[in-house]
């Protein structure tokens, strides 16, 4: 376990490198404005890409997981079965677009940055799951840094060659994504002969789709503050709130590495975390990890508020405020993860449509019913901490039945 988190962790370590390089890059040659419509469009997206395939990675992951020979006969699956859902993928990215960006920009940009998160990275995310699957962490590691190394390449270039607006960034996102996806597909990719076999797919389909709906609501519940904000606090709100989010996402890094690979066993002993020690030290570590990891972020702003760039440093003093959003985040997420990893697939698409809704009224208010961006961050530790305990009764409730094994 720990040979395999290293190498893990490896990945995140380079991935946290260059993370950090394109956001720092994106955030200031882009407007604070601009950069917050990016940041929702692309938040959109990574939601919206869970239609594809209908869900059809998770019983590939599985497959690569248990039983390796079949996975040429499970990608021939998630071929088709991608091919099916796109009618419904560009369904759901125009009502999208209508409900929330037509006022913040065109169409065609909207299109450009939700089909390089959609068909490009949630495609170069699929080669990922089936390597780590494998337990070739090592190759899954090096696609994520390649993948963020070629968005911060492509950022840079942005700055050097093109036009510093929105319009021309969406072009070079698209290229970035689909250079990660052609050499993932083309050289780390397991070489198995296609086949179709209708009959299997048909029998893993109603778990597909639980999944895939269940992820559309995971990130719906953990992306919509992002649209809310949008739509409720304008462009420039929504950009220094998705500034201080990302430097957030930063520390979730090395925590969704450990629930990967905690995920990974709890599908083959689906009952370890049955004694009540084991969950209190698991979610006491992940909170200390996510809290220490933006406190060290703060303290080093606080000093330094102008060493991430001078937007950056608008929302600099504002990162302290949100101290126990990350330790709360973390913990809804993995507790989604657990029940993946028991099977639970159905009631971890409840717990999540439960949660979404709750986020969503709970953000409505803090975003009217504060006075500035100030007492909007401050908020969102007590907003968490309310979507956490939900979660927590949710989740632990569900653990007294039994597992499904899949």
């Amino acid at each position: 376990m720990l040979r395999d988190y290293l190498a893990a962790i490896s990945g995140s370590a380079g991935r946290l490198v260059f993370s950090l390089l394109y956001f720092v890059l994106l955030a200031n040659t882009l407007t604070i404005a601009d950069f917050g419509r990016f940041a929702t469009a692309s938040a959109a997206g990574v939601m919206l890409s869970r239609i594809l395939a209908f869900g059809f990675a998770t019983p590939l992951y599985r497959i690569a997981t248990v039983k390796p020979l079949l996975i040429g006969t499970y990608t021939a699956g998630f071929l088709l079965a991608s091919l099916a859902s796109l009618p419904f993928l560009a369904a759901a990215s125009y009502i999208t677009y209508v409900l929330v960006f037509r006022a913040e920009m065109a169409v065609s940009v909207f299109a450009l940055i939700v089909a390089a998160e959609t068909l490009l990275w949630r495609s170069t995310e699929t080669v990922i799951i089936v390597n780590n699957g494998l337990n070739r962490f090592g190759r899954g590691a090096f696609l994520v840094v390649l993948g963020t190394a070629l968005r911060a390449l492509a950022v840079a270039l942005f700055a050097f060659l093109g036009e510093p607006d929105l319009n021309n960034w969406a072009l070079f996102y698209l290229a970035a994504n689909a250079v990660s996806l052609a050499v993932a597909a083309g050289f780390f990719y397991p070489r198995q002969r296609l086949r179709l076999r209708l009959q299997l797919y048909l029998r893993r389909l109603s778990d597909s789709i639980y999944v895939a709906g269940s992820e559309v609501l995971f990130y719906f519940q953990t992306e919509l503050d992002k649209m809310l904000v949008l739509a409720l606090g304008g462009a420039q709100l929504a950009g220094i709130y998705a500034i201080i989010m990302r430097l957030v996402d930063l520390t979730a890094i090395p925590v969704r590495t450990f629930s990967m690979l905690l995920v990974q066993k709890m599908m083959r002993t689906p009952d370890m975390l049955k004694r009540l020690g084991s969950r209190l030290g698991i979610e006491a570590g992940i909170f200390a990890a996510s809290t220490l990891g933006l406190l060290a972020l703060a303290i080093l702003l606080y000093l330094f508020p102008a060493i991430l760039g001078s937007n950056i440093a608008e929302a600099a003093p504002l990162v302290l405020l949100a101290l126990c959003v990350p330790g709360f985040r973390n913990l809804v997420e993995y507790q989604a993860e657990i029940l993946f990893a028991r099977g639970q697939t159905l009631l971890r698409a409840i717990n999540l449509l439960i949660l979404g809704c709750a986020k969503a009224i709970l953000l409505a208010y803090l975003i009217a019913s504060s006075e500035s961006t100030r007492e909007v961050v401050l908020a969102l530790n007590w907003a968490f901490a309310v979507l956490y305990l939900i979660s927590l009764l949710l989740t632990y409730s569900a653990l007294r039945m039994p597992a499904k094994r899949v």
